[in-house]
């Protein structure tokens, strides 16, 4: 009598676990990720599709800030499609409330390209740093070149700083004074770096605290003595969604560059409409992942001054 009741009971269990099996871990093999972001603190961003994997067949709906606009590193008229910017002439300081007026999202992608000069390979820098009113640090990501290393860090529950350290060979071509895109995903238990498009390393991390908006941001400054640091940069971005940091390609970085279709002229449409589901690409793929149209090829002009 006992057995058809045990019988419906480990059937149940059975859909449950395959339940929350689908809604835990499908998502993850599939790269797939529900944007969470409604609470309008990440403004839409202005980004060409073709920065993305030619796997996305529909447009995305994509959020999040430019560091390279909101430290007025764009001036004037600019002809390039990503022009290059040398630092290090003034202070990149500013307060957190005009970064991120609404405050930052609690997961985000930080995606950059820039490369180190021959005079600050060797240097220790803050690519990105919020801190506090007193002055505490509250996340930062520092560039590390006497250890050819990356570190992470940020302000856990209790206040208490948290530094995870990435050092992987492949992290030494970083500094070799070329171009390269560094990304860091940042998700609720886990950090992911990612080197020219391929994933270098993910660490399990502790709980963080909220980011106070009251204090300063700041870029490319000198861990050591809060001088600017004398490197050239393309683009800083923050994305409100950890996903991004995997999405994007790396056809900046290629010489011939993936081209890119205009009309009449002018830049690509701009990615507007919404998605609500975001595909990534297996970590793994390398920077020949974008898709390059035969009809448009165009070289990377070299900057010369090094």
């Amino acid at each position: 009598r006992l057995l058809p009741s045990i019988r419906v009971m480990i059937s149940n269990l059975l859909k449950w676990a395959a339940f929350i099996w689908t809604v835990n871990y499908i998502p993850r093999i599939f790269g797939m990720a529900v944007s969470e972001h409604t609470d309008g603190s990440c403004p839409s961003m202005n980004v060409e599709e073709h920065r993305f994997s030619d796997v996305l067949d529909r447009p995305l709906e994509i959020t999040g800030f430019d560091l390279t606009e909101k430290f007025l590193l764009r001036k004037g008229t600019v002809m390039e499609d990503l022009p290059s910017f040398r630092l290090g002439s003034s202070p990149l300081i500013k307060p957190t409330k005009l970064i991120f007026p609404n405050g930052l999202s609690s997961e985000y992608s930080l995606v950059c390209i820039f490369r180190v000069r021959r005079t600050t390979k060797k240097d220790r820098w803050y690519l990105w740093q919020i801190f506090d009113q007193s002055g505490g640090s509250q996340v930062s990501v520092v560039v590390d070149g006497g250890k050819k290393a990356v570190e992470f860090s940020y302000q856990g529950l209790t206040k208490n700083a948290l530094r995870y350290t990435f050092k992987s060979r492949e992290l030494l071509a970083l500094f070799d004074r070329q171009w390269h895109k560094l990304s860091i995903s940042v998700q609720s238990n886990m950090v992911s770096i990612y080197m020219d498009c391929n994933l270098l390393e993910r660490r399990l991390t502790d709980e963080r605290d909220t980011i106070d908006s009251s204090g300063r941001t700041l870029i490319t400054t000198r861990v050591e003595d809060g001088r600017p640091v004398d490197i050239e940069v393309r683009q800083i971005l923050i994305y409100c969604d950890p996903y991004m940091a995997e999405m994007e390609n790396c056809c900046e970085l290629l010489k011939p560059k993936c081209g890119v279709e205009t009309f009449n002229g002018t830049s690509p449409p701009l990615v507007t409409a919404q998605m609500p589901l975001m595909l990534s690409q297996p970590a793994s793929r390398s920077i020949d992942r974008c898709h390059c149209p035969d009809e448009k090829v165009q070289s990377i002009r070299p900057n010369k001054g090094f």
